[in-house]
């Protein structure tokens, strides 16, 4: 469409999201009348009006809120086509956005870190620890190439391909538990002091899911927004936690307690957009992440 380029795309989406000039201005670098100028030239070129300006925020009107729909999803394809060009597929070079859950920060990133520098050294890697809604949403937005989370409800435009089977289990710092002969009864736990991952947390979600499944009302002495925190906590107290079997195992100071019954395994997965462009340093990262934990001895899923 004559009159059209991509900075008129640009500046519509900042003024959109700031629904102001004056900030969306600053955002940008050009002046407030410049920016004006070049919304109102791709107005003229569309032939529609695109932004009311008539009360104390700038919204987009019904034309612009589907023109700027199809405006952001025109720019994550060329920034996906501009990647694919600088792609280099011997990964001499290249750059990895990888999504993933606080969890698995304590003990998947760093051997996944060391492996990936190893066999590829050319490639840069930006770690995002976040959510899994937010893994999904920056896959879908295209702010992501890959995530580590979990298999869940089915999400709309986003791959699974399960990796391992987490296991989770209580865990205390008293020796005397190795010599316990049977597994904890669930009822047991009652009279256990806990200090447990804080409820913005899936696996807080997952072992509150199990213990109201077991009627079970835990003595919460502690909450941390952190895995490292709970192994400092719990090696230097009497408390109990909740944590992954493959934490534990990295923690000689820690000895895991079984459970009857135990807690609900989860499924550990990679994250991709469906149908969006795959680089070969995230190819490559898929293929040495199911090397890696099938060389850590982690459980197949299933």
């Amino acid at each position: 469409m004559a009159g059209l380029e991509l900075r008129h795309l640009r500046y519509l989406l900042a003024v959109a999201e700031h629904g102001n000039f004056s900030r969306a201005a600053e955002e940008l670098y050009v002046s407030q009348p410049t920016l004006s100028q070049q919304i109102k030239q791709l107005e003229t070129a569309l032939g529609v009006q695109l932004l009311d300006r008539g009360g104390r925020a700038v919204r987009l009107t019904d034309a612009g809120a589907a023109f700027a729909e199809r405006a952001r999803g025109a720019l994550r394809e060329l920034a996906a086509a501009e990647r694919a060009i600088e792609d280099v597929q011997d990964l001499s070079r290249g750059h990895l956005r990888l999504g993933i859950t606080p969890t698995f920060i304590t003990y998947l990133i760093g051997p996944l870190t060391a492996e990936l520098h190893a066999r590829h050294p050319g490639i840069s890697l930006t770690v995002v620890e976040t959510s899994q809604d937010s893994i999904e949403a920056g896959l879908l937005a295209d702010d992501l190439d890959v995530g580590v989370a979990f298999v869940g409800a089915p999400v709309a435009g986003i791959d699974f391909v399960a990796l391992f089977t987490e296991h989770l289990g209580l865990v205390t710092s008293d020796p005397r538990a190795r010599n316990l002969a049977d597994p904890l009864p669930v009822r047991a736990l009652e009279d256990v002091q806990l200090a447990l991952l804080t409820s913005d947390f899936l696996t807080r979600t997952h072992v509150d899911t199990y213990f109201a499944a077991h009627h079970v009302d835990p003595r919460i002495i502690v909450e941390a927004n952190s895995v490292q925190a709970l192994t400092e906590i719990v090696q230097r107290t009497a408390l109990a936690t909740v944590l992954p079997d493959a934490v534990t195992h990295d923690h000689p100071h820690l000895t895991p307690v079984p459970l009857d019954p135990p807690i609900p395994t989860r499924t550990v997965a990679l994250l991709r957009r469906a149908g969006g462009f795959h680089s070969a340093a995230a190819c490559a990262f898929v293929q040495l992440t199911q090397e890696l934990v099938a060389a850590r001895g982690y459980a197949p899923p299933g």
